[in-house]
């Protein structure tokens, strides 16, 4: 069933939005040994470029949730928009002005805020998804949409993020604020909120609302916990992978600029792709979505255990088992997006959701830090995350048990 022709354009708007927060943190990556050069830090210390920004929004994920779920997505979104814009500018004119480990810090300062705006900018995407379609099918495509315009995002980001900085270094910071300009007129003019959840009761006392969300987590715990914990496996296996190809394909293969962000972005093409092929193939059938996911987990791990076996040296090689890697990412995230957002009412939906994104964001975190920590032992890093990814894959078959794919739970 084709998507609402009148939700065409609300769906372009909201899909603009994870890509430009992804943009806002994956442009960096393949600059970071730049950045590292510029301010004279070195590579753990660059790694928190990164980790800063996803750690902030771990905290203020939840927060934003509950916020949206009693004011509405769109009063969310848009001010988080703007404040991951001044973020942006905090970075962009801390870099400009200053220099060394000053100019570090401001940038530090820039993405703590940033992070702060990404919180309630991406994750209230996904609940607002499940408020705006009544049909599962359309919510499992339109999730596949999301996932795709959020892979999309990491596609570009190496391409942009190198180009950019071949006109000035600190330039990936200072053209996130207009992006986000774009997003907050789009979604201001674009995105209509349904009426059932513009007309949500916000006086639910919050007292009342923690213990639902508890009430709702002893119940359904099983599944969820194991959907939070696989989709923050994912993000921290993709991220660590990201940065240990940014850095080796500088220090080994000494390229650098448009080509290392175009060589960079195969992988994530395999998940774009992917992406959206799982979410079009899962429609609303949810035992569909578990043995999905846990089809790409074991894609994902082959993959990563081929690397750590055998660490290739030839990057064509590395490339390809990288690219089977995204391959089993990209099928994965779509299914663990729909079973969570199609398996909770509407009431708690931007909550369960945000603490869902939380996990991922975590992940987003923890990646490229231990990436850093033990990328001088390839094999023992790659065999971290093949073991990470063995465990997702374990959680989704044994805690995932969706009941018939007509009735709303997945437990």
């Amino acid at each position: 069933m084709a998507l609402e022709a009148k939700k065409k354009w609300d769906l372009a708007a909201i899909a603009s939005i994870p890509v430009i927060m992804t943009l806002a943190n994956s442009m960096l990556i393949p600059i970071l040994p730049l950045m590292e050069k510029k301010l004279n830090i070195n590579s753990t210390q660059g790694s928190l470029i990164i980790t800063v920004y996803a750690a902030v929004a771990i905290i203020f994920i939840p927060i934003a949730g509950y916020l949206s779920d009693r004011f509405g997505r769109k009063n969310v979104i848009i001010p988080s928009l703007i404040v991951a814009a001044a973020g942006g500018v905090v970075s962009g004119l801390g870099a400009w002005w200053f220099q060394g480990f000053t100019a570090y810090w401001i940038i530090l300062a820039g993405r703590f805020i940033q992070g702060i705006g990404a919180a309630g900018a991406f994750p209230i995407v996904l609940p607002l998804i499940g408020d705006m379609f009544q049909n599962e099918e359309d919510v499992s495509s339109s999730l596949g949409i999301v996932e795709t315009s959020n892979t999309m995002g990491k596609v570009l980001s190496p391409i942009v993020g190198s180009a950019l900085a071949l006109v000035l270094w600190y330039l990936p910071f200072l053209v996130i604020p207009p992006f986000c300009l774009v997003a907050i007129a789009a979604v201001a003019r674009l995105v209509k909120v349904p009426k059932s959840a513009s007309d949500r009761d916000s006086k639910v006392a919050l007292g009342d609302f923690i213990s639902g969300v508890k009430k709702l987590l002893k119940d359904e715990g099983r599944w969820l916990y194991a959907i939070f914990a696989i989709g923050g496996i994912a993000m921290f296996v993709l991220f660590g992978f990201l940065f240990y190809l940014s850095s080796i394909l500088e220090d080994r293969y000494h390229i650098k600029g448009i080509w290392k962000g175009l060589l960079l972005s195969i992988p994530l093409v395999a998940v774009c792709l992917f992406s959206f092929i799982g979410g079009k193939f899962v429609g609303k059938n949810k035992p569909r979505m578990k043995w999905t996911t846990v089809a790409g987990i074991v894609i994902q791990s082959a993959a990563l255990l081929a690397i750590a076996i055998w660490n290739p040296e030839q990057k064509l090689n590395l490339l390809i088992l990288l690219s089977a890697s995204g391959i089993g990412i990209g099928i994965s995230l779509p299914c663990l997006d729909a079973l969570i957002t199609e398996g909770i009412e509407k009431e708690q939906r931007g909550t369960i959701t945000s603490l869902y994104s939380s996990m991922r964001f975590i992940g987003v975190a923890s990646g490229p830090l231990i990436a850093a920590l033990i990328m001088s032992h390839i094999p023992a890093l790659f065999y971290t995350f093949a073991a990470v990814s063995i465990a997702a894959g374990l959680t989704a078959l044994l805690a995932i048990k969706p009941a018939d794919s007509d009735n709303k739970s997945a437990k």
